[in-house]
């Protein structure tokens, strides 16, 4: 017998491995990947500076913040 998911988990898959999909892994490697390295190096996501959730919370929001403004200002950049 297969599992209730094993359905959806072959269109997954088989979406995955179709030329697009393999497109879509690369590029994520390039945006997503690389946003979250900065995040640790850039920005000093390796180690919170405070404990407890919502303090930890609020730096990954500043830290997100911060780069999605240096993506607006390089954007805007770009386009003046």
């Amino acid at each position: 017998t297969r599992h209730v998911w094993e359905d959806s988990k072959d269109k997954v898959r088989e979406n995955r491995l179709s030329n697009e999909g393999k497109w879509i892994y690369r590029m994520r490697k390039e945006k997503v990947e690389r946003s979250f390295a900065d995040s640790k190096e850039l920005h000093g996501l390796r180690y919170c500076r405070l404990r407890g959730r919502d303090n930890v919370r609020e730096q990954a929001l500043m830290t997100a913040a911060c780069q999605n403004m240096k993506k607006i200002a390089l954007h805007l950049d770009r386009v003046v």
